[in-house]
C-alpha cells in the first residue's frame, strides 16, 4: 500500500497563512548580513517566506515586514528580484 508523502509547509510572513513550501519564495539573511532571494530554499541563514503573488510582495514592501523579520535593512533590489521571479513563473 502506498503511503502519502507529507508536503512541507511554511508560514508566509505577510499573510500569516501556512502554505506548501513550493508556493512560497524564501528570502535569506546570512551571517555576514547579506540579504538575497533563495529560489532553491536550501541556502544557509535566517529565512523568511513570502507567497508567490505580486500583491503580497507589494504588501511586504509597504509594511516593511521583511526588514523586521530578518532584523536588517532590505534594499529595493530584493523586491525587484522578487517581482521578476513571480512574473516569470506566471
Amino acid at each position: 500500500m502506498a503511503t502519502k508523502r507529507k508536503i512541507p509547509e511554511r508560514k508566509c510572513v505577510v499573510t500569516g497563512e501556512m502554505r506548501p513550501k513550493k508556493e512560497l519564495i524564501r528570502i535569506v539573511r546570512n551571517k555576514e548580513g547579506e540579504v538575497f532571494v533563495d529560489p532553491t530554499g536550501k541556502k544557509n541563514g535566517r529565512g523568511a517566506y513570502v507567497t508567490k503573488t505580486l500583491e503580497v510582495i507589494e504588501k511586504a514592501e509597504q509594511s516593511n515586514i521583511l526588514a523586521r523579520t530578518l532584523n536588517t535593512e532590505i534594499e529595493s533590489t530584493i523586491y525587484e528580484e522578487l517581482r521578476k521571479l513571480v512574473s516569470s513563473e506566471s
